[in-house]
């Protein structure tokens, strides 16, 4: 009876290991199934794969501006890390970039706040995210996490409404260029020389 009984719980320990294995496969198709985009700036290429599956609102719009050619000649312009923060008590290190130019911006519409608890992508290391001013703002300018950065995340406290910030994504290749960014000089978070994004583009699609 003992042997009936180790032998079941080896076919059970199979079937385990199976239903592991099927849950990373599949997890894996659908990352290969996700666009990636190319931002190429002087400093580098940075790729990012944009999850249009569980960020569907911000991801499709990145790829739509992206699309329309709005990033060609944008920045990154302001870098944010622990020694340049002294009036925050919440610490966050990214860089941010985009259009900068509010009048540029407000040329495109915003889009919908989808919040980390909707879809499940926190601002791990790497990660990136629109950046907005209240909730349903966010239209064209983003940024990339160096590090984990929960206070990001819904319910956060970087944010006094708590209800964070949307990533869309994350950078799968140029992590070595957004660090090289993060650490040039700056005046009050704000780079004192703009990088340049010479262009945006999609290197692949769903």
């Amino acid at each position: 009876m003992s042997y009936v009984i180790k032998l079941n719980s080896k076919i059970e320990m199979n079937k385990i290991y199976i239903v592991i294995i099927l849950f990373f496969s599949l997890s894996d198709c659908v990352r290969k199934g996700l666009p990636e985009v190319r931002i190429v700036t002087s400093f580098g290429d940075i790729i990012v794969e944009v999850d249009t599956a569980r960020a569907p609102i911000t991801a499709n719009n990145f790829l739509n501006l992206v699309e329309k050619g709005i990033y060609k000649e944008a920045t990154f312009y302001r870098v944010v890390r622990s020694d340049n923060q002294p009036d925050n008590n919440i610490k966050i290190e990214v860089i941010q970039g985009g259009l900068f130019d509010d009048e540029k911006i407000e040329k495109y519409p915003p889009i919908t706040h989808e919040t980390t608890e909707q879809t499940g992508i926190q601002h791990l290391d790497g990660v990136i995210s629109m950046a907005r001013y209240t909730p349903g703002t966010a239209s064209t300018d983003f940024f990339i996490c160096i590090g984990d950065q929960p206070e990001l995340d819904y319910s956060g406290k970087r944010n006094p409404d708590g209800q964070g910030f949307a990533a869309f994504g994350r950078v799968v290749k140029g992590m070595d260029v957004v660090r090289e960014i993060q650490l040039l000089p700056d005046s009050n978070q704000y780079l004192k020389q703009q990088v340049i994004i010479r262009k945006a583009e999609i290197v692949r699609q769903p």
